[in-house]
């Protein structure tokens, strides 16, 4: 690609990464920290949901156990194993990818929330607890980050009847753990959207850089979201 191209494509990834963080997080952190209207409707929802669980324990149990596939513990060993089947396979590069993108998205979710400091919802009787502080949700953002990532590396080698569940699975899993943690009352709502916002700002940009990467070493330019992130896996080459 020429470099004007190169160029090119950067400045408009970078406007596409400033305008998901730019508009919807940037809306929501003013909210947040100006305890806006919307944190009003964030303690109704959360109220809301609470009642809903708080005297059915079974549902409490499925609800954790949803929430424990975005712990970090449980992403890591996802991670980690699909990274050691790729060097075996001998793609180190979508082993950096998967490792930089899922890491640096907890870093990224760790800054923001000490520099917000949101404190969690407060019930008379919880039932469940979580440390540290609320915005964005870092499950939400874990799991959209990390899964998201392995969808992208793994779509390559499924059958293309197969692609389409995939991404459906993929997405209604992300959504099933961001709901469980307000079910379970441990985020308001702006959190978790403000953890899906920012998680897809931060694998949209390492898409992006992965992309230009393979560019600049003369391979063709691939559509993410319909076959991958390295078509070439499924060839082995």
């Amino acid at each position: 690609m020429p470099a004007v191209e190169r160029y090119g494509l950067r400045v408009t990834l970078l406007a596409i990464a400033l305008a998901l963080v730019g508009i919807p997080f940037g809306f929501l952190l003013q909210q947040v920290l100006a305890e806006g209207p919307l944190t009003r409707l964030d303690l109704a929802g959360a109220r809301w949901l609470h009642l809903l669980v708080v005297e059915h324990p079974v549902a409490v149990v499925a609800l954790e156990l949803v929430s424990f596939t975005g712990k970090p513990i449980f992403l890591t060993v996802v991670i980690g194993a699909l990274s050691l089947w790729l060097l075996r396979h001998g793609h180190r590069k979508l082993v950096a990818f998967l490792v930089v993108t899922s890491v640096g998205g907890g870093v990224v979710d760790s800054i923001v929330k000490v520099a917000v400091g949101r404190s969690r919802p407060e019930f008379d009787e919880p039932v469940a607890t979580a440390f540290g502080n609320s915005f964005p949700s870092g499950h939400s953002m874990s799991s959209l980050i990390c899964y998201g990532a392995v969808l992208l590396v793994l779509l390559p080698v499924l059958p293309v009847p197969l692609r389409r569940p995939a991404i459906v699975g993929t997405g209604l899993l992300v959504l099933a753990i961001g709901t469980s943690r307000l079910a379970l009352g441990v985020h308001f709502v702006s959190d978790v959207a403000g953890g899906y916002v920012l998680g897809a700002a931060w694998l949209a940009a390492s898409v992006a850089a992965f992309e230009i990467w393979r560019e600049e070493r003369g391979r063709r330019r691939t559509h993410p979201l319909t076959e991958g992130m390295d078509p070439e896996v499924a060839t082995g080459t």
